[in-house]
């Protein structure tokens, strides 16, 4: 009997074991159908740069001006994927509006040098295939992204800086412009005055950037800027360094960041976010507010960042008084400054 008796307790304890692992398989199978069905077709920001905003201090109409740039960028990246589009092409199309607008510091409305020049950066990365792409210190390139996007699809390398990169461009069809071509007297005005120690440091807000997930699952990120009013000596801060002031990683996030760049460098800000999604649990809301709100801001360091994960969540985290920023959806759509 006691042969039996244990017998018996050894085949029931089987049975159990068995379809304890086939509920789990099926939990599992349920959870992974879930977030498959859950993820949203594509998830589009755009950032405009972040910091220190104030309706007092900003030019008549100028809040309105913003939004309605973003609100255009977003239309832009939400066409290109409602219609099948890659996240890569989202990308790059958004910033090439966004570089063209002189209110924002990339391309057209880019700050000026010490030495009273526009040196525009830029970078982009492919989370399906971590190529990346990048240009820096350049000077005649119209739209510093594209030529960033042809440094990945076309060139072996991934960062190209100053009349190589101008070179570069000009031998894959990037357009290529004077460079009276990203004066306004506004940026100008704004370098006089730092010049003449009265800094304002709204002056330097305006850093453009991108990320997407396509309907395919791929992330992409991009970002552009004209840098810091009155640099000097070929500075080039975290907009065109991968892992900076951009990433994008398919089995993480991808990532786009604004602000005071050494600081974005130093705590290599867009890689940290995508390590801690990889290799931490947490969510993506929750690392980026540590990076932003405490990790940067106690080092010193200000500004903010925009980031979606290969699940479709999505933040807009910043420690400034405001961020230029939009998100749209295929069911949800919103730009805010402050």
């Amino acid at each position: 009997m006691k042969k039996l008796s244990s017998r018996c307790h050894f085949v029931l304890f089987s049975v159990f074991f068995c379809l304890f692992l086939v509920s789990s398989c099926k939990d599992s199978e349920r959870s992974f159908n879930k977030e498959r069905v859950e993820r949203p077709e594509f998830v589009f920001l755009v950032h405009g740069g972040a910091g220190v905003f104030h309706p007092d201090q900003l030019p008549e109409g100028r809040e309105q001006e913003y939004l309605d740039a973003v609100n255009e960028a977003l239309s832009i990246g939400e066409e290109i994927l409602t219609n099948g589009g890659s996240a890569l092409d989202a990308v790059e199309k958004a910033i090439i509006f966004l570089e063209d607008q002189p209110f924002l510091n990339a391309g057209k409305g880019a700050v000026f040098t010490a030495e009273g020049k526009n040196e525009l950066d830029a970078s982009i990365m492919d989370g399906q295939t971590m190529n990346a792409g990048a240009v820096g210190g350049v000077t005649t390139i119209k739209n510093p992204i594209t030529a960033a996007r042809k440094v990945m699809d076309q060139s072996p390398h991934v960062f190209l800086v100053g009349s190589g990169a101008e070179q570069f461009a000009a031998s894959v069809g990037c357009e290529i412009v004077d460079p009276s071509h990203f004066f306004t007297q506004e940026r100008f005005d704004a370098l006089m005055r730092v010049q003449e120690a009265n800094p304002i440091p709204e002056d330097n807000r305006g850093t453009v950037g991108a990320v997407a997930l396509d309907r395919y699952g791929n992330l992409a990120a991009g970002t552009s800027t004209g840098g810091m009013t009155n640099k000097r000596f070929g500075r080039v801060g975290d907009s065109p360094i991968i892992g900076a002031g951009t990433y994008a990683d398919n089995n993480g996030c991808a990532v786009s960041g604004t602000g005071h760049g050494e600081f974005f460098i130093r705590y290599a800000v867009a890689y940290d976010l995508n390590a801690k999604l990889k290799y931490q649990v947490t969510s993506l809301e929750t690392a980026a507010n540590e990076i932003i709100h405490h990790k940067l801001k106690e080092a010193g360091g200000s500004g903010g960042l925009i980031a979606i994960d290969k699940d479709g969540n999505y933040t807009m985290p910043f420690n400034t008084g405001g961020m230029i920023r939009g998100v749209v959806t295929p069911k949800y759509r919103k730009v805010e400054v402050y």
